[in-house]
């Protein structure tokens, strides 16, 4: 009679408790607390971002064609940018202005020009060497007035009979690097383009915070944050 011998072998399920229990008390924000990571504060978070973005959207692919462009001002050149200078001679008239202000008046009309001044400064007369000779040079005047498009720049020697203008027109990618960096704008436009910035920055902050486990581990997610930080510090040292 044959003995036959059956063998059980015991499958032995692996305990996932405790790595669920673990997976409960984790948040799934992979930078934000599991208490912060449900109800208001998140739902805030997540408005903030969104709203913040649209505010921002269209004049911050503005700035990020004219970084582009201005990035490009020396090397690997963009010639994107143009600027059409003209020189003219503007003469003065019989009753010569009496200071600064009043050549910056008598420019304004003679030029129609609606803009008020953005620059009028005096550089005083004083004793220069000529030809080994001492020789008194008369005060200067300079005045500028600018807008993203246009700038007068004009120079004259008190005494003369004509003043010397020049005259910078831009195309349109010149006009929109001028917005970039404010140039020739008033307050409300820098208060308008200094809003922007600071969502950008309040952008950047929630949208590390909102960043989930489902875009890779945290591991990834440092590298990825420190990668260009360390690219730029690097890049600087090297440029000393």
């Amino acid at each position: 009679m044959q003995d036959k011998t059956h063998s059980h072998s015991a499958t032995i399920e692996p305990d996932s408790s405790k790595q669920k229990k673990q997976d409960r008390r984790r948040s799934p924000y992979a930078f934000l607390p599991k208490a912060w990571s449900r109800g208001a504060f998140l739902k805030w978070l997540r408005r903030t971002h969104a709203w913040l973005g649209l505010w921002g959207a269209t004049l911050a692919l503005l700035f990020g064609i004219t970084g582009i462009l201005l990035n490009h001002r020396g090397v690997m050149k963009i010639n994107a940018a143009k600027t059409e200078r003209t020189k003219i001679e503007l003469a003065l008239p019989a009753v010569r202005p009496e200071s600064v202000e009043d050549f910056a008046r008598w420019l304004q009309t003679e030029l129609d020009i609606e803009n008020k001044w953005s620059r009028a400064r005096s550089e005083p007369s004083q004793e220069i060497s000529w030809d080994g000779q001492s020789v008194l040079q008369p005060e200067k005047w300079r005045v500028s007035f600018s807008n993203p498009q246009r700038t007068y720049s004009a120079e004259y020697w008190v005494g003369n009979s004509y003043a010397s203008v020049t005259q910078f027109d831009r195309n349109v990618f010149a006009f929109l690097n001028r917005l970039h960096m404010a140039s020739g704008m008033g307050v409300a436009w820098i208060l308008l383009a200094d809003s922007i910035a600071g969502s950008l920055i309040i952008l950047s902050l929630t949208g590390i915070l909102l960043w989930t486990r489902l875009h890779g581990p945290r591991l990834l997610a440092a590298g990825l944050g420190f990668g260009s930080l360390t690219l730029g510090i690097f890049f600087v040292w090297r440029a000393f």
